[in-house]
């Protein structure tokens, strides 16, 4: 009889806007389940705006939002925290390294790209 690896307390994780091939790629993570909305109650939200990430948080406080970006601009680190988002990651970087950004968030951390800090 087939044994079942994963792990049943995967990481909810909403992105927000969808983005099927990203969903995919964190879908291969063991330990992260990507969920459709917030009615799944995920554990962190990947958003491309901070007004989207105040947005969440008003819905749901105990989200955990991560805001993706695309390169560094003045003042957006300070910005994003100031939102109250958990942090801000690379949207184009390697997916074990957003996988982990992801973990550490969950656990309630602060997490800066060092490339965007």
């Amino acid at each position: 009889m087939p044994v079942d690896h994963r792990q049943t307390r995967a990481l909810r994780v909403l992105l927000d806007p969808p983005n099927p091939p990203l969903a995919l790629q964190l879908g291969l993570q063991p330990d992260i389940e990507v969920v459709r909305d917030l009615t799944a109650r995920p554990v962190v939200a990947l958003v491309e705006e901070v007004a989207t990430a105040a947005a969440l948080l008003a819905e749901d406080p105990e989200c955990r939002v991560l805001v993706l970006t695309g390169s560094a601009h003045p003042g957006l680190p300070e910005a994003v925290l100031a939102a109250g988002a958990a942090g801000l990651v690379l949207r184009d970087g390697p997916v074990e390294d957003l996988a982990d950004s992801i973990r550490r968030a969950s656990m309630g951390e602060t997490v800066i790209d060092p490339s965007l800090g």
